[in-house]
């Protein structure tokens, strides 16, 4: 025979209507951005994965001082690698980008046509389709750089250059300020060689297994190929970010988004699992006779399990068709958004459909049935007498009877509901977690680029590129000759130029944090720009930064490594400087020469407050400057920003939702007292102060308490983020408009649901109390 219990279903969700509609809408937004989530970022990170091959990209590159002759490449290529060139010229535009250009690329590294065609005349240009959306330009539209213009034929994405970096050692790619292109032969051919820096991809003839085999090769190499080039650059792929930083990103976006795809349903979970016990605790009398009529514990757990396991399925399925069709289409326009790839097409994922439906619906059942497992396993009895508890009934906590009648009625409306106000409490932390994870990027930024502009080094700094052999010890008189002409080049008119040494090193990859360069300086006596005093001659200053990073402090010490060999340096740190513009280490210029055998009188760059116009411009390795240093938070707020706001918009609705579920919850939970007190007279208002007043307090509480603790677990995550993803590091910072922001948004949110449960106080009839028999 059906069981008639079974009739009870349609019932309770039209009584119920409310709560299954909210949680419904929030399961179904989770499990979509979830879905469409997982499923854009594993269809692009195949089509990621397979443009290596498709493309034919690179195994690494590097550049010479002077282009190879025959026989140099001969020579080279016999170490077991293909040569291919790819020659590029660096133009300033006129819209104020830095715009690389290539010859069209047929063998390396080949491009993916995304839209128009590739150029076939002089004139014609096809560039990189993120960084024409980043600055308005559209096939068809032209620029130009000084006298010469470019027709945009097409938009590509070139598959060496996935991440915008102009440069392997930048903190951040800036796709908006800097692009690559494509051109025809006869197009390039026609710029000045001067201008043509000479770069080389190579191909290994059998392709290395996994990384650990690539770095090795690429040592060998490297070593084979110093000693018959004259080498300004050496990248193996598997360092090279305009490749590899989109693939690693990818990974860590699928880890996030899988923890807070969990977190929610193990939340919603829990609020399923409370309001199914105050359904019991409303419903004891008949569970009570149910179970004295022949029903199991197993019968009433699977009645009671249905609705929301069913609501969860039903979420999932249409979350996973809207993750397929829309949220898929929004979550890979994120990406393209911040990253040149190529196009994709979207695959079945079966991790993704067992993490977007099978999974959360286990989670619910194992929660579900843990809880009412635990609360039906009570005797008919006790049930019939309403007597829920399993250990004897302890006395109610006893308040002082001078304390005002309402504030004790409202304790101890707080003390019946502290398993619901706790799952409140962790409901609100993990709303304001994402809530200021969402507010925090853009006062960081802010903060970030204003300290910068306050606390520059100077307005310029100027690192020049020393010609190869300039420090060859083997042949001195080689290297004294091109350090003579080195020396007269770069010579400059200007007063407030200041001389000072550099030296590139790395720090160690111990797999905790991300090897990235580190520029030593050393400074002059008598430093106009770097204001330090040095102890003593072998004193060491590290950067602010450096220091917040690395967790570092004056008497530490730290070890950095040769960028393409296997020596290390340890200094000590005798004290920290303020400067928060770079991860770099200061010393005397004295000392520097001395332990890197550069020469006494030898110096690397210029500080500079003003352009310096009168150097050789081939002798310029990099500029640093305000904007170069801000590049790392404007490609953040550029390729984040959006993604934050919807984080904003998705962590207010489920601070609204928890709220209103709670606080419902608790309001039918003590719908027999509301009755009553209206029975004795109470009027809506009084009886509001009571309940919805008593959730108000905790709720104030909460909001309060879950600021620390959302900023304690911000910072882990933004140090795990900065740490894994990105070399350089940006002080972190929660302003007070952040938390002041959270606060009035959090009020404001409870007075809406506030209002909604003052309703449901008027509408609680004076019967209710009636229809219990005790």
């Amino acid at each position: 025979m059906r069981n008639p219990l079974n009739r009870r279903f349609i019932r309770d969700l039209k009584s119920d209507l409310g709560k299954y509609a909210v949680i419904f809408l929030l399961l179904v937004f989770s499990i979509s951005e979830g879905s469409g989530f997982l499923v854009a970022d594993e269809s692009m990170l195949e089509a990621y994965h397979e443009s290596f091959e498709t493309y034919n990209v690179e195994d690494g590159n590097f550049t010479t001082e002077r282009m190879l002759n025959r026989g140099q490449r001969t020579r080279i290529e016999a170490q077991g690698v293909r040569l291919t060139e790819l020659f590029f010229v660096d133009r300033e535009t006129d819209y104020g980008a830095t715009m690389r250009f290539f010859k069209n690329r047929t063998e390396v590294n080949r491009a993916c046509l995304m839209d128009g065609r590739f150029p076939e005349q002089a004139g014609e240009i096809a560039i990189d389709r993120m960084h024409a959306d980043n600055n308005g330009l559209h096939t068809g539209d032209t620029f130009s750089c000084g006298d010469e213009a470019w027709t945009i034929t097409g938009l590509v994405a070139l598959s060496d250059y996935s991440a915008l970096f102009s440069d392997n050692n930048d903190m951040m790619f800036d796709a908006a300020r800097f692009g690559v292109g494509v051109v025809c032969d006869s197009e390039f051919d026609t710029y000045a060689m001067q201008d043509v820096t000479p770069c080389y991809a190579w191909k290994y003839e059998d392709a290395p297994s996994d990384d650990t085999e690539a770095d090795d090769r690429a040592e060998t190499f490297l070593k084979a190929l110093a000693k018959e080039a004259d080498l300004t650059d050496f990248i193996p792929r598997y360092q090279n970010q305009a490749i590899m930083f989109t693939g690693n990103d990818f990974g860590a976006d699928r880890q996030l988004m899988e923890v807070v795809l969990y977190i929610i349903i193990v939340i919603l979970a829990f609020v399923f699992a409370v309001t199914i016990s105050n359904t019991i605790v409303k419903e004891a009398n008949v569970i009570g006779t149910l179970r004295a009529t022949g029903y199991t514990k197993a019968e009433m757990i699977r009645h009671y399990m249905f609705m929301p396991v069913v609501v969860t399925l039903v979420a999932a399925i249409i979350g996973n068709i809207l993750g397929y069709t829309v949220m898929k289409d929004v979550n890979a326009a994120l990406y393209y958004n911040s990253y040149s790839l190529p196009t994709y097409e979207t695959r079945w994922s079966a991790q993704a459909f067992l993490q977007t439906t099978l999974i959360p619906v286990a989670i619910m059942l194992v929660i579900d049935y843990m809880i009412l497992s635990s609360r039906l396993s009570l005797s008919p009895l006790k049930f019939l007498r309403r007597d829920l508890t399993k250990r004897k009934q302890h006395k109610a906590v006893p308040l002082n009877r001078h304390i005002p009648f309402f504030t004790r009625f409202r304790v101890r409306v707080i003390l019946q509901n502290l398993a619901n106000y706790a799952l409140l409490f962790i409901g609100i932390c993990f709303a304001n977690v994402l809530l200021m994870f969402g507010l925090l990027l853009p006062g960081i930024i802010r903060h970030y680029q204003e300290t910068l502009s306050e606390n520059l080094l100077c307005d310029y700094q100027y690192i020049l590129q020393l010609p190869a052999g300039a420090v060859d010890e083997e042949e001195k008189l080689n290297a004294m000759l091109k350090m003579m002409m080195f020396s007269r080049a770069v010579e400059t008119s200007r007063t407030d130029a200041e001389k000072f040494s550099a030296y590139s090193l790395k720090t160690p990859d111990d797999g905790r944090y991300k090897s990235e360069e580190v520029l030593l300086y050393g400074i002059g006596e008598d430093s106009r720009y770097v204001d330090l005093e040095f102890p003593r001659d072998d004193s060491v200053f590290i950067s602010a930064v450096y220091a917040e990073k690395y967790r570092l402090a004056p008497g530490d010490t730290i070890t950095l490594r040769e960028p393409y060999g296997e020596e290390s340096y340890t200094f000590p740190v005798t004290g920290i400087s303020d400067y928060e513009g770079a991860i770099c280490v200061f010393m005397k210029q004295a000392y520097l020469n001395e332990i890197f055998d550069l020469g006494k009188d030898t110096f690397s760059g210029y500080f500079s407050g003003e352009p310096l116009t009168d150097i050789d411009k081939t002798y310029i390795g990099s500029v640093i400057d305000l904007e170069a240093l801000t590049k790392v938070s404007r490609q953040l707020d550029h390729s984040m920003g959006s993604f934050m706001k919807v984080l904003d918009i998705f962590a207010v609705a489920m601070f609204v939702i928890l709220i209103y579920l709670l606080s419902k919850t608790i309001i039918e939970k003590n719908a027999y007292a509301i009755s009553m007190t209206k029975i004795l007279g109470y009027t809506n208002g009084e009886i509001s102060a009571l309940y919805i007043l008593s959730t108000t307090i905790m709720v104030a509480c909460f909001i309060m308490l879950s600021l620390p603790v959302a900023r304690e677990v911000i910072h882990i995550l933004y140090r795990v983020f900065i740490i894994e993803r990105m070399s350089g590091w940006i002080p972190f910072l929660v302003s007070t408009d952040i938390y002041v922001t959270i606060i009035a948004l959090g009020f404001a949110t409870y007075l809406v649901v506030a209002l909604l449960e003052y309703g449901k106080v008027r509408r609680v009839p004076m019967d209710e109390a009636l229809k219990v028999v005790e």
